[in-house]
């Protein structure tokens, strides 16, 4: 059972983010029963709350056998034009997401972009 949900851990996507725009993001901690996690962000022009993303994340991967936690949200600016991605703010109900983190998560799947962060703005 192990190997499965650390395969299904392994198929979930670092980051899911909308193409352009700006919305709201969580950064969720995702695991399998009793073994490792890994953070993962999450952000959509759709949700009108942070607990929106969280819960239909929570929902899906709750059907592979996994759960996650949520760490802390903020807002994302994409401007594929520009290729650049601005980190910022927070969450109301769920606190500050570690802007860092993000960022670094945002690198790893945009190469090629200016991906920033700050800690003002809401």
């Amino acid at each position: 059972a192990m190997a499965a949900a650390g395969e299904a851990l392994s198929r979930v996507p670092d980051v899911e983010i909308d193409g352009d725009g700006v919305f709201k993001y969580v950064l969720l901690r995702v695991r399998a029963a009793d073994g490792p996690g890994k953070d993962v962000v999450r952000g959509h022009g759709w949700a009108e709350y942070h607990a929106d993303i969280y819960a239909q994340t929570a929902q899906e991967l709750a059907q592979q056998g996994l759960g996650c936690e949520c760490l802390g949200g903020g807002r994302l600016s994409h401007r594929p034009q520009e290729r650049k991605i601005h980190v910022y703010g927070y969450s109301v109900g769920f606190g500050r997401a570690d802007h860092s983190v993000t960022t670094e998560k945002l690198k790893a799947k945009y190469p090629d972009y200016e991906v920033t962060w700050a800690d003002e703005g809401y």
